[in-house]
């Protein structure tokens, strides 16, 4: 949560590696290039590869391959869209990436960029976002994410977006095609009800929702979506697993 680290969970996730278990990092980050975040992992002590790692901006990449898209996204990311053509008009595609807390946001997200991808929607533009989050959790408290701009282009344009990031079944698809894995013997762990819990749970996969981050408490109790276990943090993953028969 605005990169510090939650405590345990990096041991956490070395010991599950260390028993045997294949892992890979989900994210729907993309304020972040996938080696920089990869970097701030490892720094906080994670054991992991670049490659373990999945992100929607290089899920945009593959989908969106030799396509001319006029992206809304951080300059962070930018680098992890090769093989897109990143154009200023009269794109095939509109992408709408995340917001991050610096001011950038402000330009990224302003009146006019906004109102500029509408007007391409409108001309026949498809529109795409590396995911719909409407809020995202800081260690200032909750705030405002580019979902919420998706949200208000699809209602403006009178279309859908599709969305690359979770709770797309295809990015889960992708992660455990990564790992070999069948959706009814895979955890899928995380913070946020709907993109993390709903999203793998319509894939077939096992949940474990944990109270940080995102959690909410009001949020689970008007869910319909149940997870299959509740833990205070990742940190207790492991000696959870180990008690299950």
């Amino acid at each position: 949560m605005s990169g510090e680290p939650i405590p345990g969970a990096a041991a956490a996730v070395n010991r599950l590696r260390e028993v045997g278990h294949r892992l890979r990092f989900v994210t729907n980050n993309t304020t972040s290039s996938r080696a920089a975040l990869a970097e701030e992992l490892r720094s906080m002590g994670v054991q992991l590869e670049d490659e373990e790692l999945q992100t929607t901006p290089r899920a945009a990449a593959k989908a969106l391959a030799g396509r001319r898209v006029l992206a809304l996204t951080m300059p962070a990311i930018v680098e992890d869209l090769e093989g897109i053509e990143l154009v200023g008009d009269s794109p095939e595609v509109v992408l709408i990436g995340g917001a991050d807390e610096t001011p950038e946001t402000n330009s990224v997200f302003s009146y006019m960029n906004i109102a500029r991808a509408f007007a391409e929607i409108d001309a026949g533009a498809e529109l795409y976002s590396l995911h719909k989050n409407p809020w995202w959790q800081t260690s200032r408290g909750p705030l405002l994410d580019s979902g919420a701009f998706v949200a208000g282009l699809e209602y403006a344009a009178g279309v859908e977006a599709t969305v690359l990031g979770k709770p797309s079944p295809a990015y889960f698809l992708a992660a455990l095609e990564a790992v070999d894995a069948d959706p009814e013997l895979t955890w899928m762990v995380g913070d946020d009800i709907e993109a993390d819990i709903r999203g793998a749970q319509a894939h077939g996969m096992k949940t474990a929702l944990v109270r940080t981050g995102k959690f909410r408490p009001d949020a689970v109790e008007r869910s319909r979506v149940m997870p299959d276990a509740i833990l205070s943090s990742v940190a207790d993953l492991p000696e959870w697993l180990e008690r299950r028969p």
